[in-house]
């Protein structure tokens, strides 16, 4: 059986089902083969939106969608009323997951569908993710975890299915680039999202993290990209400082996935 097929047919055990849709990669190869394999009547994609969503990533499923015919409802998340999320400790996205999950399972009863899904694949089944332990106590389903799929073997199978985003950055929420104890705020976030906005702009590509550490900003780039950082500093730190924030400086070490966490784990009780 080729991937198409086997992804179909896992799909076709679960139902009626319900999406959590960011637009990343994982999660639009679902929304596509799940409207193949179920057809619009038996699939629906949900973005929950928030300040902690990236515009650009909401731009781009929505594109992805139009695109492949995805049928797609989008709901309003309320992860920042939670005082607990926006303490920001390492359980973070525990909080935030177990508000969307909530809340689609909900969407998913209202409207008769049988099966929520997410797109964890197998490579995010050994990382730190409280996410997952949200998505296990509201049941629900990881078809590209469950058949053992890496993101290696998403991203190829994406490839296959014609997307455009299939070699595409991941692109985590906001919140995940803000210093693990250091409050979220919808300031915090924008400065975030905005800075890494300019450094695409001037032209960063691969992964880019602008990590949150108060006053000061933290780039975290792939070692190729440096270089055309550096060579426009002068602007580079001028528009962080317009941000709104004290100093910015360039990570030596690059883009690292976790580095919030290996930063949290030196600090003391």
């Amino acid at each position: 059986m080729t991937d198409h097929q086997i992804l179909y047919a896992h799909l076709q055990t679960l139902g009626r089902v319900v999406l959590g849709y960011s637009g990343g990669v994982d999660s639009a190869l679902l929304a596509v083969a799940g409207t193949k394999a179920l057809g619009r009547e038996r699939f629906l994609a949900v973005i929950g939106r928030s300040a902690s969503y990236p515009e650009d990533q909401y731009d781009t499923a929505l594109r992805i969608a139009r695109e492949f015919g995805i049928p797609v409802r989008e709901i309003e998340t309320q992860e920042l009323s939670d005082a607990r999320y926006l303490a920001n400790s390492t359980e973070r996205c525990y909080f935030c997951k177990s508000e969307l999950w909530t809340r689609l399972v909900e969407l998913a009863k209202e409207l008769g569908f049988d099966t929520v899904i997410d797109g964890t694949n197998a490579d995010d089944l050994g990382e730190h993710r409280p996410g997952l332990r949200a998505s296990r106590e509201q049941a629900i389903r990881s078809p590209l975890a469950e058949l053992g799929w890496t993101k290696a073997r998403v991203r190829a199978a994406a490839h296959s299915f014609g997307l455009p985003t299939w070699n595409a950055p991941a692109a985590p929420c906001l919140s995940s680039r803000v210093m693990y104890g250091l409050g979220i705020t919808p300031e915090r976030l924008r400065q975030v999202e905005l800075g890494e906005s300019f450094l695409r702009s001037i032209g960063v590509v691969g992964d880019i993290r602008v990590r949150h550490h108060g006053d000061k900003a933290r780039l975290e780039l792939q070692p190729d990209q440096m270089a055309r950082v550096r060579g426009q500093w002068t602007r580079v730190e001028a528009t962080f400082l317009d941000l709104g924030f004290h100093a910015v400086e360039l990570d030596p070490h690059g883009y690292r996935r976790g580095g919030l966490l290996a930063l949290a784990s030196q600090l003391p009780d």
